[in-house]
């Protein structure tokens, strides 16, 4: 297993090279919710990525498709000036990725369309010449059901299509992929590796892969899917004891009403959501993942069990299924576990002053760091992506942290910054681009406050009290201090209440 800290001299990773991954397929066909899914992957794995997009790269020099010739995107006979234009944003973009090369990067993945064996053999021979690892990834869709739906979820909010009537931007996206049709050529060339993926991850073909890394490339390749889920996160109630790691009580009272209050929120916001897209929470099971920790696991019963007011069985609840998840316990604090910070600065004064100079990876007597909290969580990382129905994440602000990073890309020198508030719901949902959207063109952030009961202040740092969980400061020091980094401040994003008013 690995995560986001290994590094090299030369800042290539597993002995495996510089690789380009050249994606090919038809418009609308998921390429580039593919790319960015695989780019957000190898960064986390601390391989140095990115994506070129043909397409980004077009509209930043020449602007929306209304600015562009009418045979730009036919793949006839053209116009002189047509054929320079495009000419000019290929090599535009091929620089682009040389550049990337050149700068220590170590794999690029290139999201065109490359629909013809000539375009691909050119490109790959191109590449090949100067030592660079050539993959062709192609994606297909059987479904015309599904690429209807990417088109109007991604492509028509697009540049190209700004101020455009909807229904006459999908009419138009369609000639545009009528006319692709006509020349596509699928990947068939066994020459070059390549992997087909089909209906995005129903099927999948592989030719030619070698070595970890592309082998790990292809497994994360077999997890991703893009059936419409929404993923909320939240942390447990506050416990008996919250200053003890060991203890591993349960709820305190305000726990528990915390609990039936997560509840009611989250049932209220899924509807909305589900509403919001014609669905019913009826016709779908919400599934939570907690911790084997008592607290976390407890603050999921609301969910099965009769309302705590009144002991009446709420009416319609949705199908709930619980699942405990022994690798989201929170980070251990070892034998700092139960001191507040001023204890551990005076009996650890080496070990506070490399704490404070780096709480990604300073690891305390017998403790783990965030390091070894990613490299734990890497299997539930790879699970996440797999999920298909609604999940809820009830877990513990150091968890959290690490699964946010990965899913907003964030360095992991931040991890331990990020904003965690107990009372705050985010929410993340493949369409709305306003919260933790693992989207087509990145992902945004979004937390909704709901609680502000007992439990959300609490340690105390030189006589003064700053938000945390108990005294319990291993897990959330940099988050309390000085070194605290809003995830939604960091995206553009308030934190908002239960009506979306910034709080």
């Amino acid at each position: 297993m690995v995560a986001p800290l290994y590094t090299t001299a030369s800042g290539l990773l597993f002995h495996a090279g510089k690789i380009i991954v050249v994606t090919v397929g038809l418009p609308a066909r998921g390429k580039t919710h593919i790319s960015r899914a695989l780019e957000r992957y190898l960064r986390w794995m601390g391989v140095k990525t990115q994506v070129i997009s043909l397409g980004d790269y077009r509209r930043k020099i020449l602007g929306g498709a209304q600015n562009l010739p009418k045979d730009y995107f036919t793949l006839g006979e053209k116009s002189p000036e047509t054929e320079a234009l495009r000419l000019n944003v290929r090599v535009g973009c091929e620089a682009l990725i040389w550049d990337f090369f050149e700068a220590g990067g170590q794999v690029v993945i290139y999201d065109a369309n490359n629909g013809t064996v000539e375009a691909r053999q050119e490109l790959g021979e191109k590449f090949d010449k100067k030592g660079i690892h050539v993959i062709f990834l192609e994606s297909s869709l059987t479904n015309d059901e599904i690429v209807e739906a990417n088109i109007r979820s991604v492509k028509i909010s697009s540049p190209d299509y700004k101020d455009v009537d909807p229904e006459q931007a999908v009419r138009d996206y369609w000639s545009r992929i009528k006319d692709h049709e006509k020349h596509y050529e699928p990947v068939a060339e066994t020459n070059w590796p390549f992997i087909r993926i089909i209906n995005v991850g129903e099927k999948i073909m592989v030719n030619n892969i070698q070595g970890y890394l592309q082998s790990r490339i292809v497994f994360f390749l077999m997890n991703i899917h893009n059936k419409y889920r929404t993923i909320y996160f939240a942390r447990s109630g506050q416990s008996l004891i919250e200053h003890s790691y060991k203890a591993d009580s349960d709820l305190s009272p305000a726990g528990w009403e915390y609990a039936e209050r997560l509840k009611e929120f989250v049932l209220e916001r899924r509807a909305k959501t589900l509403e919001a897209r014609g669905l019913s929470s009826e016709d779908r099971r919400l599934v939570i993942w907690t911790s084997a920790r008592r607290r976390a696991h407890h603050t999921a019963w609301p969910f099965l069990a009769p309302s705590m007011a009144n002991m009446t069985v709420t009416p319609l609840l949705p199908r709930v299924k619980v699942v405990e998840k022994p690798q989201m316990s929170e980070i251990n604090p070892g034998v700092w576990d139960g001191l507040n910070p001023d204890e551990a600065r005076e009996k650890y004064p080496e070990e506070w002053e490399r704490f404070l100079r780096d709480p990604y990876v300073f690891r305390a007597p017998r403790a783990e760091s965030y390091h070894d909290l990613s490299v734990r969580l890497e299997p539930i990382l790879i699970e996440l992506e797999r999920e298909q129905e609604d999940l809820l994440i009830i877990s513990h602000a150091s968890v959290i942290r690490c699964l946010l990073a990965y899913l907003i890309g964030l360095p992991a020198s931040e991890i331990p910054a990020i904003e965690i508030a107990r009372g705050d719901l985010l929410e993340a949902s493949p369409s709305f681009p306003s919260f933790v959207v693992p989207a087509s063109y990145g992902v945004h952030s979004r937390a909704f406050h709901f609680w502000d009961g007992p439990g959300r202040r609490g340690i105390t740092l030189d006589g003064k009290e700053v938000t945390g969980e108990g005294t319990n400061f291993y897990e959330n020091f940099a988050e309390d201090t000085k070194y605290r980094v809003k995830s939604d401040a960091r995206m553009g994003k308030p934190i908002v209440d239960e009506d979306g008013a910034p709080v």
